[in-house]
């Protein structure tokens, strides 16, 4: 494997699938921003913005068992290749702007992504070299960033300028560049063993959560319940408190990733002073503290270059604490039920932010808005003191096929 002292740039494998993930993500951030905004505009409900991401995360939370059996059974790269191929494809009923749709084609979007998600998160630590995980993690989410600061702010200019069409062609443009970078990957995946039904490979997948995986599943749990409520309650607080618009919201959410990209860089440092699941934890403190300071700014001003600046500190955690904790999944998980481990959390992580979701729909109305933002930060802050008090702080131990 090359690409040992260049870091994970140095792979070729893994540069080309670094780049495919940028393209295809900027095209994911137009859509993301731009479709709860049209909805909130076309509906005037929180209620109905909330339906919106939780349409969006069923199929994810069924899926995700047989994604993850397909992962370790299947070429990892043939597998995501077809699915980018199919995301183009199936976006373009969007075309005629029906909500009811929205909510469709959202769905079948989201089933998408949970077959794709587990076999790049699977086939990641077999391009680099072990410890440079958590550098390519930092890398991915460098990435990530990067795309969330151009493709958020273009989602809600598009929205603005051109309405849906314009958004939908920007993402079927993306899916279809991200398919021709991946049929140039230039890897083949190892073939493994696919005996025995698909019920019984997912279950044994999940016996091989154990050790630092098992603290994990709470962890991630408070992480994705957090951000439920965040992703519904985030339009309404930029609309409501700060009296802002489409723009204002791309804006906002984009900004986040230019703290995210200097967290990218800074994970590749971070990761050879802490392991990873220190990173997690400590990071994940900073997040809520940033969060906490951010919601309660109403109180004092709601001029917009004090939210920019927030959101620009408060990516630095969050993408740190992203990295820290794909690379526990993954260094602690072997490659024969890598797919399969990956595919569950994110089930776990589908499941949790359902549940913010649907809180966030269900409690705004009778707690308020700040209480609900507040209990955002709390569970962030609950999610980092636990993942400090009970994850292993020593170095993963080399595992068959890892």
């Amino acid at each position: 494997m090359s690409g040992r002292a260049n870091g994970p740039l140095g792979v070729p494998a893994f540069r080309r699938l670094w780049i495919a993930g940028f393209v295809s993500e900027i095209g994911d951030w137009v859509v993301l921003v731009a479709l709860p905004v049209y909805v909130y505009q076309r509906t005037g409900s929180a209620a109905a913005t909330a339906t919106t991401f939780v349409v969006a995360l069923l199929p994810g939370l069924a899926l995700s068992p047989p994604a993850g059996v397909l992962a370790d059974r299947w070429d990892r790269r043939k597998l995501m290749l077809l699915v980018s191929l199919a995301q183009a494809v199936t976006l373009l009923p969007l075309l005629t702007g029906d909500l009811v749709l929205v909510n469709v084609v959202t769905a079948v979007q989201a089933a998408l992504a949970a077959l794709f998600e587990p076999a790049k998160n699977a086939l990641l630590p077999t391009l680099v070299p072990r410890e440079q995980v958590p550098a390519a993690n930092g890398l991915v989410a460098l990435n990530a960033n990067l795309a969330r600061l151009v493709g958020a702010s273009l989602g809600g200019l598009l929205l603005g300028c051109t309405g849906l069409p314009g958004v939908v062609l920007v993402d079927v443009a993306s899916f279809l560049l991200a398919a021709a970078l991946l049929a140039t990957l230039g890897t083949t995946d190892p073939a493994r063993a696919s005996g025995g039904p698909a019920w019984r490979a997912w279950l044994d997948g999940l016996r091989e959560i154990r050790g630092p995986l098992r603290p994990m599943v709470a962890v991630v749990g408070l992480m994705a319940t957090g951000q439920g409520l965040f992703v519904v309650l985030f339009v309404v607080f930029v609309t409501e408190r700060l009296g802002g618009g489409a723009a204002e919201v791309g804006l906002l959410r984009g900004v986040q990733a230019v703290g995210g990209l200097l967290g990218g860089l800074l994970v590749g440092a971070l990761a050879r002073r802490l392991e990873p699941g220190r990173l997690l934890g400590a990071s994940l403190v900073g997040f809520a503290a940033v969060a906490a300071l951010g919601w309660n700014g109403p109180h004092v001003t709601t001029a917009l270059v004090f939210y920019l600046a927030a959101f620009v500190v408060v990516g630095v955690p969050g993408v740190v604490a992203g990295a820290g904790m794909m690379s526990v999944l993954q260094l602690h998980a072997p490659d024969e039920v890598r797919g399969r481990v990956m595919a569950t959390f994110v089930s776990l992580y589908d499941g949790g932010q359902a549940l913010g979701m649907v809180l966030a729909g269900a409690l705004t109305p009778v707690l308020g808005l700040s209480a609900l933002l507040n209990a955002q930060a709390a569970l962030y802050l609950a999610a980092g003191v636990l993942a400090l008090a009970t994850l292993d702080t020593r170095t993963p131990v080399s595992r068959p096929g890892t």
